[in-house]
């Protein structure tokens, strides 16, 4: 390991360290250039050979700190800077690199260059913690090439074994297994890690909140459930100019009612609950046809499983109802249902801790996104840290955040880590 400077471990001291913000500020416009947008954000697909470039910068500027690299079977990357306890679990504090198509520069990446920017910090100001703390870029968080997401952290807790995550296929029919032996990033280690000692996770708000009520960080209590539906209709295809009105089984007339009826509930459960129609599936697509078969992809969420359950419930009778009402045939698939996570009090207060001690305005916060920290919840305390960002767009090449904004997060961070690794005098 390079040599670093003297450890400095008094209280008074580490009351005072800061991360260093223009450092962390260039590592982010840096990785931004790797995939990027025609509108000034990022396209880094998941095991692309954009994706292999970021995670080699990644490597190359965590080897620079002499940390000892790992890359697991699904293509996990971990940096291990050793504690002086080697053999103890370690703190883990990470994100994730890939974007959605056409997405923003900050989502997940600002986690692992967080959690960079912390290995060089304690490396720069010769801190010395009990305990390893390990950087971790989880693979396929997104989901936007490969289906499902979040495989890289779902693998680590032992819900997906590497068959699973490898069969997925892409648009173009290639497999995940294929594409990330492609990229050279299939590595000798099982993806099922053993539990860290902790799991912190650094991200954008991704929505509107922490930047109107003025808070410089989010502290995220937990993260909303969800579940999935895929709706098909089906009705009989005929040409748009001679089957008359009245003698139609259009399944797009379906289609079109359940997209309210999805909006409909959404509302009746407000203010938390939300409800998406993201995508349509037609058959057999063509403008003069009389659709016959239509799929509708819907998106619930809330932070209550009863919630959930009674918006399932008033989706499946309302598809059954407009399918008679049309004499449509109607089917109704149920791809993922994830639970609301509840993350660890004591780290929840960890984060609240530091944030006040910083100085820093916050707010607790329910997180309507999924994030990889929801799976490693399910096997080690883990708790989230969330940065404004400008007017809650993300997901979109628009998506901005503020220097000020991601230097509180990485700080708060920084002595989240401090006091759960363990300095050493």
């Amino acid at each position: 390991m390079p040599e670093a400077p003297s450890p400095a471990a008094d209280a008074a001291t580490l009351s005072n360290l800061r991360v260093n913000g223009t450092r962390l500020w260039s590592s982010l416009m840096v990785m931004a250039k790797i995939g990027p947008g025609p509108k000034g954000g990022s396209h880094r697909l998941t095991l692309s050979e954009d994706d292999k470039v970021a995670r080699d910068l990644l490597v190359s500027w965590c080897e620079d700190l002499g940390c000892a690299i790992r890359v697991d079977s699904v293509g996990n990357i971990f940096a291990r800077r050793a504690g002086t306890d080697d053999d103890l679990p370690p703190v883990l504090i990470g994100s994730h690199l890939d974007t959605q198509p056409h997405g923003g520069r900050f989502d997940g990446v600002l986690g692992v260059l967080g959690a960079l920017e912390v290995l060089r910090s304690l490396h720069e100001q010769g801190i010395r913690t009990r305990h390893p703390v390990e950087l971790v870029n989880w693979t396929n968080e997104e989901g936007a090439r490969f289906a499902p997401g979040l495989v890289g952290s779902g693998a680590y807790a032992g819900l997906y074994d590497d068959d699973t995550a490898y069969s997925s296929r892409d648009a173009d029919g290639i497999s995940f297994g294929d594409a990330l032996k492609a990229i050279g990033y299939r590595g000798p280690s099982p993806a099922k890690g053993a539990p860290p000692r902790a799991y912190f996770e650094l991200h954008i708000e991704q929505g509107p909140l922490l930047e109107d009520q003025d808070a410089d960080v989010g502290v995220v209590t937990q993260v909303q459930g969800l579940r999935w539906f895929d709706v098909t209709f089906t009705g009989m295809e005929g040409h748009a100019g001679t089957v008359p009105m009245n003698q139609r089984r259009d399944a797009m007339m379906g289609a079109a009612r359940l997209i309210e009826r999805v909006y409909d509930i959404a509302i009746a459960h407000a203010p938390n609950a939300v409800g998406t129609v993201g995508a349509l599936k037609i058959h057999p697509g063509s403008r003069n046809v009389i659709p016959g078969s239509v799929t509708v992809a819907v998106d619930m969420r809330s932070p209550t499983v009863e919630a959930l359950a009674e918006m399932e419930v008033r989706l499946q009778t309302g598809a059954t109802l407009i399918a008679a009402e049309l004499n449509l045939g109607v089917e109704i698939r149920v791809p993922t249902r994830l639970a609301p996570v509840v993350f660890d009090p004591a780290l929840v207060d960890t984060v609240r801790r530091s944030a006040e001690q910083l100085g820093y305005r916050r707010r607790d916060i329910v997180s309507g996104a999924v994030h990889d920290a929801c799976h490693i919840a399910a096997i080690a305390p883990a708790a989230m840290i969330f940065s404004p960002c400008v007017k809650g767009i993300s997901h979109n090449e628009a998506e901005d955040i503020r220097p000020e904004w991601a230097t509180a997060g990485v700080n708060v961070l920084y002595h989240a880590v401090l006091e759960t690794a363990g300095v050493v005098a």
